[in-house]
């Protein structure tokens, strides 16, 4: 099989689990909780890099922002032998009580994008792989990490998340609102893949606190560390799957 065009690797270059955040930066960050860590490509938003975490093999991969870019990297992922997705991202509280710092476990993502719209209709569910949640529920619990569990949504306009669509998706009891979760789980899905998320909440847009609002020193101790405890999980969840 040829290299892939976007992320640069080819079957036998990368891990079977991917942890995917959307921020290339992210990457590194992922990575200094690991050993054995080890470059494979970065073009455009993709950083790819191979690590080891408490002797499990991984591998860490930059989406980008959005579902376009996270199904480029699904697509190339599984055609070179990937088959456990797990993103590790931010996203934006829907529901009041929730806060700055807290986590959220997707099960399913509301498509409210494009992209998947090219593979299946609307109606077909992106969700969350059972497996694949059961491991991140268990990794907090042995972390002692309370987490909200449920149903998020997946949007592809950052700047038009009107006073509309926040009420819309409060009123249908989604947790909170992402870029790349529904691709990932529409896409692993179809593809025979096992898939699931983590996101740490950076805002909260029912209760009118947008991301970047805060200053960092006036965050709440459990904000401080959000991203560092998220990954976490992901990793100790990695290690079951």
């Amino acid at each position: 099989m040829p290299k892939q065009p976007h992320l640069l690797v080819e079957s036998g270059d990368l891990a079977d689990i991917a942890l995917l955040p959307g921020d290339p930066d992210r990457v590194d960050r992922i990575a200094s909780h690991c050993t054995d860590t080890e470059v494979v490509t970065h073009n455009r938003e993709y950083r790819v890099v191979n690590a080891t975490y408490e002797g499990r093999d991984l591998t860490i991969c930059s989406t980008g922002i959005g579902c376009p870019s996270a199904a480029v990297a699904v697509e190339e992922l599984a055609a070179v032998g990937v088959d456990t997705l797990l993103r590790v991202g931010t996203t934006g509280a829907l529901q009041r009580g929730i806060e700055i710092g807290d986590m959220v476990v997707a099960t399913a993502a509301a498509k409210d994008e494009g992209t998947t719209r090219r593979y299946e209709a609307d109606t077909v569910p992106a969700a969350a792989t059972h497996e694949v949640v059961a491991e991140l529920l268990a990794a907090a619990e042995s972390r002692d990490e309370d987490i909200s569990v449920g149903p998020i949504a997946t949007d592809d306009a950052f700047y038009a998340e009107t006073d509309d669509y926040v009420r819309d998706w409060e009123a249908a009891g989604l947790l909170a609102v992402e870029m790349e979760a529904a691709a990932i789980f529409s896409l692993a899905r179809r593809k025979g893949l096992r898939a699931g998320a983590i996101c740490t909440v950076d805002g909260n847009l029912v209760e009118g606190t947008q991301k970047g609002e805060t200053e960092a020193d006036e965050l709440p101790p459990k904000a401080r560390n959000n991203v560092e405890r998220a990954i976490g999980i992901a990793l100790d969840a990695a290690t079951a799957l």
